[in-house]
């Protein structure tokens, strides 16, 4: 019984960073018993990839710390610099105690390097609730460059599908205005996943917000807007295929614009009085 208690102290998350095989090694080398330490003992991460933390949040999870104490330990692991101990995973939690008055709380202490500290840091973070797409992403992404994470062993360890997590990451591609649109709640991930690839993002992004469309009507509209490129692609390889083929009879470089309303000029360039001649003559005949 005491072993499942400290398994689940740990966190389901904390616990799938190491994997099955490693859980005996880590019991070795860490001491999971439920200790309690004193809340000045503790220091923030050096490695929290989270900069900003949602004050009425903190506030709602110290009430329920009030009421039913802090039931989940928080992971930290030796500080070198001053004889202390390091949050490597609970910091809304620490902060939250502290506005709840707590002077001691539960902790498990881990003996892990900068890298597994770091590694733990970006997962837990992933874990989050209120995780935002573009902060799931970000961390995605940092785990699969920095720690050989595949899709595979995110969809596992996330418990998300590897699609989920494609899509996901791939909403980094989007221009730097959408992505901030989706960080600052203005745009959500359903609404911006069609934008991928497209090359009026950012355009197509402030019709959504203007006309508040739904995650399905942003797919219609972007069906829509991919004929209607496909139609102006069209129309540009005929002008194109006329426009080669006046050169070729008149020997002097065209240009032919066309304007949406297919109106437009042909402009014909000449470098000598000569081809100008020409080029007037061309236009007498009848």
């Amino acid at each position: 019984m005491k072993d499942e208690k400290n398994k689940k102290g740990l966190g389901r998350g904390l616990m799938s960073l190491f994997g099955d095989q490693d859980e005996e090694s880590l019991k070795k080398n860490s001491d999971i018993s439920n200790k309690l330490i004193s809340i000045g003992d503790l220091n923030r991460s050096r490695f929290q990839p989270r900069t900003v933390f949602n004050d009425d949040k903190i506030n709602e999870l110290a009430e329920s710390i009030k009421q039913n104490g802090l039931i989940q330990p928080i992971a930290v692991r030796p500080d070198s610099k001053d004889g202390k101990y390091e949050i490597v995973a609970g910091e809304r939690r620490w902060l939250a105690a502290q506005r709840a008055g707590l002077h001691k709380i539960p902790v498990v202490i881990l003996n892990l390097n900068d890298n597994q500290s770091l590694e733990v840091a970006i997962v837990e973070n992933i874990q989050r609730e209120d995780l935002n797409s573009i902060e799931e992403a970000k961390g995605y992404k940092k785990l699969m460059s920095d720690y050989n994470y595949n899709h595979d062993k995110l969809s596992k360890f996330m418990g998300k599908s590897r699609s989920h997590i494609s899509n996901t990451v791939r909403l980094l591609t989007l221009p730097l205005e959408v992505v901030e649109m989706i960080e600052g709640g203005k745009l959500s991930a359903g609404q911006a996943r069609p934008l991928v690839g497209m090359h009026n993002a950012l355009e197509l992004a402030k019709t959504i917000l203007a006309n508040k469309l739904s995650s399905r009507s942003v797919e219609k509209l972007i069906k829509i807007d991919k004929a209607k490129g496909a139609n102006i692609s069209q129309v540009d390889s005929n002008i194109l295929s006329i426009q080669k083929e006046i050169e070729h009879l008149i020997g002097l470089k065209v240009n032919i614009v066309n304007k949406k309303n297919n109106s437009g000029r042909i402009i014909v360039e000449y470098k000598s009085l000569d081809q100008f001649e020409l080029v007037s003559n061309l236009l007498r005949k009848k």
